[in-house]
């Protein structure tokens, strides 16, 4: 390495928040040319996303792609803007079903799985389809909604028919009024790839309802009265809806995983590989002398196949070292952590109380890795 600049990969998720992927790296980019100094590097910026939230910018900002907005309905059926990312060059559409349908989309007090819906998101998907696409990519994650995807499925056309035939318009509300599933009427659709990050079927007790449901407003006495209702839209969908509902990732978003399946007939990857593939991750990764990763909390979760460990994976597998920054670090989690990760450089907060630290994150970010510059090349090589 004496002979050539020292080669840098920043390669951070989103700091939950705070922070997007491409401004947490850059700012960490900043930071470590501003503790290098004059020293010869060439630092690469490659914001990455495990399928969740950032992962449509990510890959937009990437491939070089445009963003297009339009108006569409947010989980409680207000007009809202929302936007997905365009690479023409395959006539592909990025779509987060978190823009639309997001639980950012909606306040504390209005959280209500029983009303929300996916329908802004199926919403996005149509107006994709009607200015040509010819495949969507679509990232699920961080939904406020519970709803198996059928509001979605309505926006692409399929009908939700009571027993005398009559449309049930207001889904998921009245998912247990419908008695027949229409998807004569659904729109022609490309091939669909949607990106997941978990793998929880839709029921049961590792289901979208019990593990997700709290965070989206639901408490243990709603449980039953949510996963009776989502068995009965399996029941509707025949052996086809059983098999998919078993499917890992089926859980996801609030049962879209398994809407995805059944009403457009789409293959679930690993949100992390699909990304990483279309990012060209790994020969980055190759070319590197040190990878740098990070996400606002390192933890458990982390642990369980979100970015930054995809990252050191990969990393591992190179045979590349790999340094992660974080916003917080799980103490129960740090010995798991050190494990995949050579070393982990918390942010350097000065006791700032966590909403002033989330308000700084950028600058703070910059100088904790303009102070750790000077190790860098303890670990690269």
């Amino acid at each position: 390495m004496a002979d050539r600049p020292l080669r840098l990969l920043v390669a951070t998720d989103k700091f939950k928040g705070s922070l997007t992927g491409p401004e947490a790296c850059s700012a960490i980019a900043t930071g470590l040319r501003d503790g290098l100094g004059a020293r010869a590097v060439k630092i690469r910026e490659l914001p990455i996303a495990d399928g969740g939230e950032g992962m449509a910018r990510a890959i937009t900002l990437a491939t070089g792609g445009q963003w297009i907005t339009t108006d569409v309905t947010d989980p409680l059926g207000r007009r809202v803007e929302a936007g997905y990312g365009w690479i023409d060059s395959s006539r592909t559409a990025v779509i987060e079903m978190a823009e639309p349908s997001g639980l950012w989309r909606v306040s504390p007090d209005e959280r209500d799985p029983w009303r929300a819906s996916t329908r802004g998101t199926g919403e996005l998907m149509r107006h994709a389809i009607e200015v040509g696409a010819q495949r969507l990519l679509l990232g699920i994650g961080g939904s406020a909604t519970n709803d198996g995807g059928t509001g979605m499925a309505a926006a692409l056309g399929v009908r939700f028919l009571d027993a005398s035939g009559d449309l049930v318009a207001d889904l998921p509300t009245n998912l247990d009024r419908v008695h027949r599933i229409d998807t004569t009427a659904r729109i022609a659709l490309p091939e669909v790839v949607v990106a997941c990050d978990v793998t929880n079927p839709l029921l049961g007790p590792t289901g979208c309802t019990r593990v997700y449901g709290p965070q989206k407003g639901l408490s243990a006495a709603d449980f039953d009265r949510h996963e009776s209702r989502l068995a009965h839209l399996v029941s509707l969908t025949g052996s086809a809806g059983r098999l998919a509902a078993e499917t890992p990732g089926a859980g996801a978003a609030g049962g879209l995983g398994f809407g995805c399946l059944v009403f457009c007939g789409a293959r679930l990857r690993p949100g992390f590989d699909l990304v990483s593939e279309i990012l060209g991750l790994e020969p980055a990764v190759a070319e590197a002398d040190l990878v740098i990763t990070g996400e606002g909390s390192l933890d458990r979760q982390t642990l369980s196949g979100k970015g930054p460990a995809g990252v050191a994976e990969l990393a591992r597998r190179l045979e590349k070292p790999v340094v992660a920054f974080a916003g917080v670090v799980d103490p129960a989690a740090r010995p798991d952590l050190e494990r995949i990760f050579a070393h982990i450089i918390p942010i350097e907060a000065g006791g700032l109380p966590a909403p002033a630290a989330m308000a700084q994150a950028a600058a703070l970010l910059r100088a904790t890795a303009a102070n750790w510059a000077g190790e860098v090349a303890t670990f690269a090589r």
